[in-house]
């Protein structure tokens, strides 16, 4: 297995395990502002499975163009999910204060697209990377399933990382701004190593 596929498969555990710490943490916070019921569960995770759901056939339909460059549109992601994860939990509570006069539907209509922007940015890096590693390989349900494999790994991590170590420690401001810096951090190697390879495409 060469390098670049290595960082890919590195990248993508980052990426998980930063979405998990935002999702546990943008839970806590939402919920503090308009309390633990049933209705409040349900917008919050219909968000953020309607997100990733629509965010991975925005992303699908972005690869489906060879010549677009997809790891850098999966930096480009992940420095977005990591910039608006910072400004995230006082975008909240500002909002959360604004609306808490409005009507139940409308509450719910505000929170729902709260949750769903970023989620969208994180539906969309499965299908990018996966166009890439398809690129190089030609074997779709290899790089699927390892892909999958290894954000899920991520994720796992994140979530008894976020509950037992990064809340507790941290508090969630600072949690989530662990999440921020994997986020950059997983868009730089994947940016250096997208800007190393063009260069190498067009000295060929």
């Amino acid at each position: 297995m060469t390098l670049a596929r290595l960082a890919v498969f590195f990248v993508f555990f980052l990426s998980g395990f930063a979405a998990l710490v935002y999702q546990v943490v943008w839970q806590r916070s939402l919920f503090a502002i308009y309390g633990i019921n049933l209705e409040s569960v349900t917008v919050i995770v219909t968000a953020f499975m309607l997100g990733l759901g629509l965010g991975s056939l925005a992303g699908g339909a972005l690869s489906k163009e060879p010549r677009r460059p997809v790891l850098l549109l999966f930096a480009a992601v992940e420095a977005s999910i990591g910039a608006f994860g910072l400004v995230s939990l006082p975008l909240f509570h500002r909002v959360g204060e604004a609306t808490l006069s409005l009507p139940p539907l409308a509450t719910a209509g505000v929170t729902f697209l709260l949750v769903l922007a970023p989620t969208l940015l994180m539906g969309s890096t499965l299908p990018l990377l996966t166009a890439h590693l398809v690129r190089r390989s030609g074997n779709v349900g290899k790089s699927v399933g390892a892909l999958y494999f290894v954000n899920t790994l991520g994720s796992a991590l994140a979530s008894v990382a976020a509950v037992a170590l990064l809340l507790p420690r941290l508090g969630q401001a600072r949690a989530v701004l662990v999440a921020a810096v994997v986020n950059w951090v997983a868009a730089a190697i994947v940016g250096g190593f997208a800007v190393v390879e063009r260069k190498g495409a067009r000295e060929a």
